[in-house]
């Protein structure tokens, strides 16, 4: 336990916890000498899992999903649990290809179900579902579900077994059962928020062990460094508090103020260390030499940026473990978010343009903007197909350029003005297209004239205020801003569902991922890591059809027809694939017999297939998908029997999966290609009409003349009325409702239908961003600017 204090603050106090914890345990019992070896080993297994995800520079792991962690370790060395019902919370394996009998739950939960009832503390809990429906909806629609006593005798269960059925049954609400479940097992004060006390953390640290803060958006946690300095005497003006910002040629300055420092007892602050990536060896060598025989008041403070992934981790290994980690999270929901932005500027700034009213008025719209933008990326690909580095330093430049064009025009430059903020000042972050599309339509409903007149919303229920001063706008926001929900981001409350419900998925999969490898969950009912992931292989390899024969195929499409070369595209590709699949299985089933060396791919392998993840070298070769191997191995069995069906004799089907493709982009253009031939008409003057029937796969037994059926698309952020031929609202807790099947046909660019449509983006996955296909010009009776901000997409996978 040596080394907890060089493990992130945020869980020192939970490691220390859990020690006490298991003193108590261990005093209780009685244990022999091999239990408290058992404990001890955890202890330490913990604790390289932290160093893990810190060294790898994820810093995801946060206090919530690793104090879970270790409750789930205390109850199961104290055998309070049931190593299979917590097996199952971490991995949730569905039963594939089940249709859920309720309105109330989607044929994923209900698969949860079904696999969980063949456990036998759960039987009969999909019948008593199916039988007492109306007791069950009111239970899964409620607000706080994990506050409720569950229906009929279940409400009986355990916490674990409950924290199983609610997995199921609103996994959104996950988290918050998790911090319940956690405050009743180890006692509320491991779930309160808390913010760490700066002076309590620095006096963890010593000549040998910096302080390493880790950088969020929008915080600088440097001014409480500078704070506590003034306390003890360390300040600029008395030249013993060097900040040294590394980069452009910064270096040397940072190794003379370390040199000074440590002879004579300062503190230096080195900011943003992750932009000079060649000399961090330099500074680990340098904080190595000044770790001992420096001054006792010899401090070093480093900030970073966190590495968005493994491979991007360049910060040495040596200075993150013999450092304190701080990382301090930026505020929090809009009303944190809009006062920050408001408090960049104060009265003075109110007053300094001529033009009051509209500077003042475009101000305040521009700090909403601002405060948007920040925030939405909390929805993930729905909020921003990618993550931008928005800061303070866009919003004030935006403001003076704003004050800069009022006072050099005699109107208002509405047009112009968003277009420096939308383009240039927000826009020069941005690299996805939709993302600009969105970036700009935000500009254009905020900013417009009307907001002269009180007429313009910002959100529902939320308008522009009039000419205020710098305090009464403050309160203008405490008086006036509605409740935090999506729709003060323009999306719909659904957004905020599918957000918690991949916060929780996250929280699981770190859990599983931290579990010790010699025991705990992964072992559920006596099965042995080596048998689980044995099992799996054989299952896998029993069920992977043959590959196909190219040369068979080859000499059967002989016409080569844009429908017939990307079928065998498709097969090529799924040949490769499933090539990639029986090799490496056969070589770790060899590897597991000892007939073979395990390489790192090998162990890789074994790994993701325990994790339920589909394997790097597997993914490489296929599409995108999110899903966990089982699922993925079952949608591969359904992609392949579909490309039987089609090769057999390259007939077009009568309605295409078109989610079924390694590449959907190509049949999409055979389309076009088809068309184009058929009609002699150039390529390049031709689009996709979409048109939306009001029919399901079933309904059609034949191809259209010209173009074909699809089917298989989802939507996400509202969905398609079939009665109206409409986009219109989703339905609350209707995440991802299906679209009917869509009748697509190449015309002419000059024939294409724009009015009254919404260029709706078509994706692979709920990821989004790299996964696009194309783009579906829906028809909408709103402005297609409302479907923008909710983030509309049509998605081929959920």
């Amino acid at each position: 336990m040596n080394d907890l204090n060089k493990i992130h603050p945020m869980y020192q106090f939970s490691l220390k916890a859990f020690s006490v914890v298991f003193q108590k345990a261990v005093s209780k019992a009685e244990p022999d000498e091999a239990l408290k070896q058992r404990v001890s080993n955890l202890i330490d297994s913990i604790t390289s899992s932290v160093f893990q995800y810190t060294t790898r520079g994820l810093f995801e792991c946060d206090k919530l999903t690793y104090i879970a962690q270790l409750a789930f370790q205390i109850l199961l060395m104290n055998k309070e649990i049931n190593p299979e019902e917590l097996d199952f919370l971490l991995r949730y394996p569905v039963l594939p290809g089940v249709t859920s009998p309720v309105d109330f739950l989607s044929h994923h939960s209900w698969g949860g179900i079904k696999a969980l009832s063949s456990m036998e503390e759960f039987r009969n809990l999909d019948k008593d579902i199916e039988g007492s429906a109306k007791l069950w909806k009111k239970f899964v629609e409620c607000g706080c579900p994990e506050r409720e006593k569950f229906p009929q005798e279940w409400k009986n269960k355990t916490s674990l077994q409950k924290l199983c059925m609610m997995r199921a049954l609103r996994p959104d609400r996950m988290t918050y059962a998790i911090r319940d479940f956690v405050e009743e097992k180890l006692g509320s004060k491991y779930v309160i928020g808390r913010s760490l006390d700066f002076a309590v953390s620095f006096e963890e640290s010593g000549p040998a062990t910096p302080m390493f803060f880790i950088l969020s958006p929008g915080v600088d946690p440097l001014k409480d460094v500078e704070k506590h300095g003034k306390k003890l005497g360390f300040t600029f003006d008395n030249k013993n508090f060097h900040n040294v910002s590394l980069g452009q040629g910064q270096e040397v300055v940072a190794e003379q103020a370390l040199t000074l420092a440590a002879e004579n007892g300062h503190w230096v602050i080195l900011q943003n260390i992750h932009l000079v990536a060649r000399w961090l060896g330099t500074l680990e060598k340098l904080l190595e030499q000044n770790a001992e025989g420096s001054h006792e008041n010899f401090r070093v403070f480093v900030s970073a940026e966190p590495s968005s992934t493994p491979e991007g981790h360049i910060i040495p290994q040596g200075i993150l473990e013999n450092s304190i980690k701080i990382t301090n999270e930026p505020p929090t929901g809009m009303h944190a978010n809009l006062h920050k932005a408001l408090d960049n500027f104060n009265q003075d700034t109110l007053e300094m343009c001529a033009k009051e009213s509209e500077f003042k008025s475009i101000l305040f719209a521009l700090c909403y903007f601002h405060a948007v933008v920040a925030e939405r990326r909390k929805f993930g690909p729905q909020g921003w197909n990618r993550s931008y580095p928005f800061n303070t330093g866009d919003l004030t430049i935006s403001i003076y350029v704003l004050y800069n064009y009022l006072e050099a025009n005699p109107k208002v430059p509405y047009d112009d003005l968003r277009y420096l903020f939308g383009e240039i000042m927000y826009g020069g972050h941005i690299t996805d297209d939709w993302d600009r599309r969105l970036c700009r339509t935000y500009l254009e409903e905020f900013i417009q004239p009307e907001m002269m007149e009180g007429e313009l919303f910002l959100a529902p229920g939320f308008s522009v205020p009039g000419n205020l001063d710098y305090d009464g706008y403050h309160q203008y926001i405490d008086d006036s801003l509605p409740a935090e929900s999506p729709y003060l981001y323009g999306l719909h409350p659904n957004a905020e569902i599918g957000f918690l419900t991949q916060t929780s998925e996250t929280l699981f999969r770190t859990v599983l991922e931290l579990q010790p490898r010699d025991g705990g969950a992964g072992e559920g009912g006596g099965t042995t890591r080596e048998e689980k992931v044995r099992a799996v292989l054989e299952e896998i390899m029993e069920k992977l059809p043959e590959e196909f024969n190219m040369a068979e195929l080859l000499a059967k499409a002989e016409e080569r027809t844009p429908y017939q070369v990307v079928a065998l595209q498709e097969c090529e590709r799924m040949n490769v694939l499933t090539q990639e699949i029986r090799r490496s299985l056969r070589e770790l089933s060899l590897g597991l017999k000892g007939e073979l060396t395990m390489t790192s791919d090998m162990e890789n392998l074994h790994n993701a297939i325990f994790l339920d993840m589909v394997p790097d070298n597997w993914t490489k070769r296929a599409y995108p998908s999110m899903s966990s191997l089982a699922l993925w191995f079952t949608d591969l069995l359904v992609r392949i029997k579909e490309l039987e069906s089609w090769s057999t004799d390259f007939s077009l089907p009568s309605v295409v999966w078109l989610a079924g493709f390694f590449n959907p982009q190509s049949f999409l253009t055979a389309i076009m290609q088809a068309m184009a031939r058929r009609n002699e008409w150039p390529l390049d003057s031709m689009v996709l009409q979409c048109d939306v029937t009001k029919k399901n796969r079933e309904d059609f037994s034949s191809p259209p003349r010209e173009g074909a059926y699809v089917h298989g698309l989802y939507m996400e952020g509202a969905r398609w009325d079939t009665q109206s031929g409409l986009i219109v609202d989703a339905r609350l807790k209707e995440l991802t409702p299906s679209v009917p099947v869509i009748f697509i046909r190449a015309v002419p660019v000059d024939k294409r239908e724009s009015k009254s449509t919404y260029p709706c983006p078509v994706y692979k996955t709920r990821q989004r961003g790299p996964t696009y296909v194309w783009t579906f010009n829906l028809k909408t009776k709103d402005n297609p600017s409302k479907w923008t901000l909710a983030g509309v997409a049509l998605l081929l996978q959920i």
